[in-house]
């Protein structure tokens, strides 16, 4: 990453990751597990409703599962732009 503009376009574009996947989460964990969760009273997931089941275990498997996607997607972001290890 040799000049300004390439910098600038990769911290743009990890900005852009880092936004996206704290948007998916706070959805995952505040607006499924907390604000819509008398909406999703009615539906059942192993027994409770999935408005509890996401304050209780969705969230934390969304979490993982962005912990990894962002991982996959930096090392393709680096290996793009040359700053890979």
């Amino acid at each position: 990453m040799a000049d300004k503009s390439s910098s600038n376009a990769y911290w743009a574009a990890n900005i852009r990751i880092i936004t996206i996947s704290l948007v998916i989460w706070f959805v995952a964990s505040y607006g499924l597990g907390i604000i819509l969760r008398p909406m999703l009273a009615g539906v059942t997931v192993g027994g409770t409703d999935l408005g509890f089941w996401f304050a209780q275990q969705g969230s934390i498997i969304v979490f993982i599962v962005l912990i990894f996607f962002y991982a996959w997607r930096m090392n393709k972001l680096d290996a793009e732009y040359g700053v890979e290890e």
